[in-house]
């Protein structure tokens, strides 16, 4: 049974997550030719005051515009 672990940040609607793990179910059962009842997806939310890149937390870190 394939187990996929994805961290990100928070703040995406039950909607979105929905359709990024029915993605993820699809393209894993296409390529690997697992059953969908045999793919495990565990998302981890983390806020963005606890995920830093180069020393610099993404809470921290200028908004795009």
């Amino acid at each position: 049974m394939p187990t996929i672990h994805v961290e990100m940040f928070e703040g995406r609607t039950p909607e979105q997550k929905q359709a990024f793990v029915t993605a993820l179910t699809e393209a894993t059962v296409k390529s690997l030719g697992s059953s969908p009842e045999s793919v495990e997806i565990v998302l981890t939310e983390v806020k963005k005051s606890n995920w830093a890149s180069g020393g610099v937390f993404w809470s921290d870190k200028p908004k795009k515009t």
